[in-house]
């Protein structure tokens, strides 16, 4: 076929509408992607809402996708070859020379290619991505579940495995939503003592399902802080949820020299004070997602442990349809738009 179909949206916070593309060539290091799943992000919002620079209509976003390579531009690397199952995330290539590049730290890359911003994204039936967005996809996982693994996947393990916890330790992921239902199944996985924080009772048997060793529901009398500590304080906190005030709530429950890991989006400021971190040591940062290698460690992983993203699967054709309720915070956990 000489076409193929692509959810666009033609202005900021317009409708998804399907249209028909020419196939395009893959350009030299490049591939184009038979795109066989795409995950739908809250961050596509971004760029759906014209939120960062340099957005450009009509546009196409996705950045949590699977498929197979259809075809190889000039120069691609021959580790890759037709039929490969590759995936692609919110690190979308980059450019390889500014300062950042050079130092090896690639997601920091001050020209990011990102899926959806710098080229059309995966909520299409084709890509054309460069070769170093790639991450091999293991045969034991299936697009659908690969795909949300290119983004909330890899920003929660990687989130986890470069916190300063070690197996044993009291680790806390706060929030089981999209990022956080994964967080915690990462958490017990690498040998957590992991501690799920939500709203409500609600959830408390959604995180002893998904293996978590101790629940709090954060609107109980007892204040979340105390919870922790109750339980010996936690070495970490990997913040999902997009939450300031939940967020600030949890920093008396960390350990001296203990971290918080925000990779919930959020406006608002964090209510921390100096003092709250100076006598006791204790860090907040800001986790970015990862590279495609990244990508890749987190599907071999999550193959190796069978872990698998909770998702809801909904054709092409209904973009529209799937975004909205991901925006509403219906989705549980993952909206999936699939082209078969």
């Amino acid at each position: 076929m000489n076409t193929y179909r692509a959810a666009q949206v033609e202005t900021a916070g317009g409708p998804f509408e399907i249209v028909e593309r020419e196939v395009p060539a893959p350009g030299p290091g490049h591939v184009r992607i038979a795109v066989d799943a795409c995950g739908i992000c809250h961050s596509d919002d971004y760029f759906v809402q014209a939120a960062l620079p340099g957005v450009r209509f009509p546009l196409v976003p996705g950045h949590e996708i699977a498929g197979r390579i259809e075809e190889l531009g000039e120069g691609t690397p021959s580790t890759w070859q037709v039929g490969d199952r590759v995936g692609v995330g919110w690190f979308g290539g980059s450019c390889g020379h500014c300062t950042p590049c050079r130092q090896g730290d690639f997601i920091m890359c001050e020209n990011l290619k990102v899926p959806g911003w710098a080229y059309d994204g995966g909520f299409a039936d084709k890509v054309i991505a460069p070769a170093d967005a790639l991450a091999r996809i293991p045969d034991a996982l299936t697009a659908t579940d690969a795909a949300p693994l290119a983004c909330a996947g890899v920003t929660t393990y990687n989130g986890l495995r470069r916190s300063s916890a070690r197996p044993g330790d009291l680790v806390a992921v706060l929030g089981i939503g999209g990022l956080g239902h994964l967080g915690v199944q990462y958490a017990v996985a690498m040998g957590f003592e992991t501690v799920a924080i939500a709203r409500g009772s609600g959830k408390a048997d959604l995180a002893e399902q998904l293996g978590a060793h101790h629940y709090i529901d954060s609107t109980a009398d007892t204040p979340v802080a105390d919870a922790l500590q109750s339980l010996g304080g936690a070495k970490a906190v990997l913040a999902t949820a997009a939450n300031s005030a939940a967020a600030t709530a949890t920093v008396e429950g960390l350990l001296p020299r203990g971290e918080m890991v925000i990779i919930g989006a959020d406006v608002e400021p964090l209510g921390i004070s100096p003092n709250q971190l100076l006598l006791s040591g204790k860090v907040i940062r800001g986790h970015p997602t990862g590279t495609a290698q990244d990508v890749q460690d987190t599907m071999a992983f999550s193959a190796l442990q069978g872990i698998r993203p909770m998702v809801e699967t909904v054709p092409l054709g209904q973009a529209d349809e799937a975004y909205r309720k991901m925006m509403s915070g219906a989705a549980r956990f993952r909206m999936v738009l699939t082209t078969h």
